[in-house]
């Protein structure tokens, strides 16, 4: 099966091939998504951290991955993580690293929240959480990037295009904008500031 990856709007992914992978699902549009086999959970706030949007993609064998603070808005096979660690669910290699703030104080170092790179088809993909462009993004090897490029809470769109140039990614896809902060201007501002391919996507409805 091919890879296919998804936006569901805001920084909500869904990545597929013989597994099912959501990232920080939110406003799930669709009135029967597919079953999720692994979710990752960047942190609590609750644009990504929504129990009900995992209860409705969650079945009995969902793994979830989630920082500390999270757990216990979830229930299932849930297991907490911190950056640093690295281990493979269900057949899909998982590294788990840093996700911060620098110069603002809504998602500070010492809360622990992570952004995740995983694996699938052979494609490295990193998906950051909420951060701002962050000294760890020098280490991250990638094909592909789903980057923050809104602002106020995240990285620029100008942040961004300098994560990309340190990551080298295949290919960006930019997401964190089009609910509560941001606009696909954002996504295009990016697009024209990273010499490498960008594909601008439309969320899942």
């Amino acid at each position: 099966m091919s890879l296919d990856i998804v936006w569901l709007g805001h920084a909500g992914f869904r990545v597929s091939n013989d597994v099912t992978i959501y990232v920080d699902p939110w406003k799930l549009k669709e009135p029967s998504p597919p079953q999720a086999d692994l979710v990752l959970i960047t942190h609590s706030h609750f644009d990504h951290l929504s129990s009900e949007d995992v209860a409705r993609i969650q079945g009995p064998e969902t793994v979830i991955l989630a920082p500390g603070d999270c757990v216990g808005s979830l229930s299932g096979a849930t297991r907490a993580v911190r950056a640093g660690e690295a281990f493979e669910v269900k057949g899909v290699s998982i590294e788990v690293v840093p996700a911060y703030n620098i110069d603002k104080d809504f998602h500070p170092r010492e809360r622990n929240w992570v952004g995740y790179v995983f694996t699938v088809e052979g494609k490295h993909i990193y998906h950051p959480g909420d951060t701002d462009l962050i000294p760890e993004m020098d280490s991250i090897r990638a094909d592909i990037a789903l980057l923050p490029v809104s602002g106020t809470y995240v990285m620029t769109a100008t942040e961004a295009a300098e994560a990309a140039k340190r990551i080298q990614p295949d290919e960006v896809i930019p997401m964190h904008y089009g609910d509560i902060v941001g606009t696909e201007e954002d996504a295009r501002t990016f697009s024209r500031l990273w010499s490498g391919k960008t594909r601008i996507m439309q969320p899942k409805h």
